[in-house]
């Protein structure tokens, strides 16, 4: 058996080849000028192996001063990621649809793992985001319930990432998300049809800050087309934590009460109904409550709790098919938010005190 050496171009030509095949360029070949400065070697040495992988197929030259088009093959198999899952706070590690997300990315031959760190976890600060990525490595990332500032600093890194929830909408990466807007609307037009007037939304400080989200936003442009007035009272600031969760469900009640409450997620929905026991308050007797999210437990509470329901199958769908896209060498950025639907359940009432 004779070992044979591979020349300077042949070593440059199988580094483009490999890193081509995993995605790092998208749809076009960067120029061999900045090609030689990256790899140091010299520009010589990069044309010559930009000619052999345009003879393979996989670049197409375009003309002069052009970027060549990079071509996958579809006879040569996609290459496999490494893909992080980022999660907004630890326990995340335990929610089904993350869960199920982890194992179709295997299926379709890609290895994923969550991040040891959680955005909450990093105080959803892009600096410590960024040092804390520079140093775990990954092809990928899938970046869950993130702020603006974060996913604004991803989408400036050299790697994919797909923004999963979040304030993802005018972020140029591939994301998705439930469209809850129309369902958010029918469940505030469904309380206003009971009487209600002191509307309050209890949600996460990325959706707050530094403006309201769209969501939020439109919550609060909905009150206002029913000729009610919105201020700080309707989405409160509050600090996250425990205490700080307590402390704004106590002032709420302790002056001017709301009488119905949308809850951003169904953690803030179990913790509150626990305070509302501590405090005497019953739904709907003496508050309308609406969570933005289905949980499995609220059919099995009585009354069943009114919620926003969505399917996570499109999601995951997404996400797995923008892997393989990835891993073919396609910028993909595409988006898409599946409709969700409003399930009115029975903890919407008249107002207190109004038959």
């Amino acid at each position: 058996m004779t070992l044979k050496l591979l020349s300077h171009v042949d070593q440059v030509t199988e580094y483009l080849r490999n890193e081509i095949r995993r995605g790092r360029w998208g749809d076009s070949m960067p120029g061999g000028f900045a090609l030689k400065d990256q790899l140091g070697t010299s520009h010589s040495t990069v044309e010559l192996a930009l000619k052999q992988l345009e003879k393979e197929g996989l670049l197409l030259a375009r003309g002069t001063g052009k970027s060549r088009r990079i071509v996958i093959p579809k006879n040569i198999a996609p290459s496999t990621l490494r893909v992080a899952i980022f999660n907004y706070e630890a326990e995340d590690r335990k929610v089904d649809y993350l869960l199920d997300l982890m194992h179709q990315l295997r299926v379709a031959g890609h290895s994923s793992f969550f991040a040891s760190k959680s955005l909450i976890e990093l105080g959803m600060d892009p600096k410590k985001v960024a040092n804390f990525v520079n140093k775990n490595k990954a092809d990928a990332w899938v970046v869950c319930a993130a702020s603006r500032p974060v996913l604004e600093w991803f989408s400036k890194q050299p790697f994919p990432v797909f923004g999963l929830f979040g304030r993802v909408t005018h972020v140029p990466i591939a994301s998705t998300r439930p469209q809850k807007i129309p369902a958010m609307r029918e469940a505030v037009q469904k309380l206003i049809s009971h009487g209600h007037r002191r509307i309050v939304f209890l949600t996460r400080g990325e959706h707050r800050k530094p403006t309201p989200g769209l969501q939020e936003q439109e919550f609060l442009n909905e009150l206002e087309a029913h000729g009610v007035p919105t201020g700080p009272y309707n989405l409160p600031d509050w600090e996250e934590s425990r205490v700080g969760f307590r402390r704004v469900i106590e002032s709420l009640f302790g002056h001017t009460p709301p009488t119905a409450i949308l809850m951003d997620t169904s953690l803030l929905m179990i913790a509150a109904l626990q305070h509302f026991t501590r405090l005497g308050i019953q739904s709907p007797r003496d508050v309308s409550l609406v969570c933005m999210d289905p949980d499995l437990a609220s059919a099995w509470c009585d009354p069943v709790i009114s919620h926003i329901s969505y399917d996570s199958s499109p999601w995951l769908r997404h996400v797995v098919r923008w892997a393989n896209n990835v891993a073919r060498g396609r910028d993909d950025r595409r988006k898409s938010y599946p409709l969700a639907t409003f399930v009115e359940g029975g903890t919407i009432g008249p107002v207190p005190g109004k038959t």
